[in-house]
């Protein structure tokens, strides 16, 4: 069977709902096609920043139906038990994938965006036009948006470079009852990673950590490794011990890769962490995807309004916003990626920040933005 439609988004997390609910709204044929069903828990830190509010209201999506945890504070350890704390800058709120993915879903259901759920086996590009081949289906667009997350068989599909070099890190997440300071999240520094803490809705603690493969491996489970790495920083070992392990087992994922990605190829519009990935210890990723919904989506909406800009120039057009936003972010992301993973130096970036509040939160702006302006 063969399908037309304006728009083709592959993928279903937050950056291809946002895309589908925006472009939907506007009257383009949307079809979304994702291979899981809602509400499913997704390996993600959980915390958004606010500066995604004012583009979330434009579109309908108030995120306080979830009842969603205020957060107003940042808190930094290191394994030697230093302790440095910040006001964050714009705030932001916890909510977990689980409700939020799905609530997107509804919405995006409502604005008569077609959901399909399959798995996208090819991707080809010709006569200006896509074919995205499913199992049952090849679907037919003149745009296709790749939100398919960090790692996918469409981007071994694609040929992306990335895809061909082995990533060291791993990332675990899972869900606790304990108490917890509501109004904070926390990044806790151990050797080989970091890990992140807040609360979502319902008093439910979301903790998520990236970890060094090399030094996982050398447990024999997620339980002996959390024992024997991460509970050094006493501050984790206090959560760990005084919480309540929520799911059958933690969530895992591996292979993450923090290589430089490319927000256009094969003419597909990559978004969220298909265009490029910041590192966790940001705790932006989820505002960064959906940022880049909009982006996408207003540019689609000026190429099909405007028959003179090509796709060419949509494509550079893309790119260049894509840079202007988000360059800055994941290169300083990169930056204390390195810092925070070296033992010696984050005991003194803790010591540096603890004596000179003022610092954090002027770091913590290089890897967030302003509020989306709404026009």
């Amino acid at each position: 069977m063969e399908t037309n439609s304006d728009v083709v988004i592959i993928g279903g997390g937050l950056a291809g709902l946002t895309a589908a609910i925006h472009l939907s709204q506007k009257n383009l044929k949307v079809i979304l096609i994702e291979k899981s069903p809602y509400p499913r828990h997704k390996v993600c830190g959980e915390y958004i920043s606010n500066e995604i509010l004012p583009y979330l209201r434009s579109l309908g999506v108030d995120v306080s139906e979830l009842n969603p945890t205020k957060i107003s504070k940042f808190e930094f350890t290191s394994t030697t038990g230093k302790t440095a704390k910040a006001e964050l800058p714009l705030g932001g709120f916890g909510i977990s994938r689980y409700v939020l993915d799905a609530f997107l879903y509804q919405k995006a259901v409502s604005v008569n965006c077609t959901i399909i759920k399959e798995n996208v086996t090819d991707v080809s590009f010709s006569n200006d036009i896509f074919n995205v081949t499913t199992a049952n289906q090849i679907l037919t667009a003149k745009i296709v948006l790749g939100a398919f997350g960090k790692r996918s068989n469409v981007d071994q599909v694609l040929d992306r470079n990335f895809f061909h070099k082995k990533s060291p890190w791993l990332a675990v997440k899972a869900h606790y009852c304990g108490n917890l300071d509501n109004d904070f999240v926390a990044l806790h520094n151990f050797n080989g990673g970091y890990c992140g803490v807040s609360k979502v809705e319902n008093n439910i603690i979301n903790l998520c950590y990236l970890a060094d493969y090399a030094t996982f491996k050398q447990y024999k489970n997620i339980e002996d490794y959390q024992q024997n790495v991460l509970y050094k920083n006493k501050h984790l070992k206090s959560v760990f011990e005084n919480s309540t392990l929520l799911f059958d087992k933690p969530l895992t994922i591996s292979q993450i890769s923090f290589d430089k990605k490319q927000p256009i190829e094969n003419h597909i519009i990559m978004i969220g962490d298909t265009a490029g990935l910041i590192h966790p210890l940001c705790g932006n990723g989820m505002a960064m995807a959906i940022h880049s919904a909009k982006i996408a989506s207003e540019l689609i909406l000026t190429y099909y309004a405007n028959k003179s800009i090509s796709r060419d120039q949509l494509e550079r057009n893309y790119k260049k916003e894509w840079k202007k936003h988000f360059g800055k972010r994941i290169f300083m992301g990169r930056i204390l990626a390195r810092i925070l993973t070296n033992k010696t130096i984050t005991n003194m970036f803790v010591s540096l920040v603890a004596s000179y509040p003022k610092i954090l939160p002027e770091i913590i702006k290089q890897t967030h933005g302003k509020p989306i302006a709404i026009n």
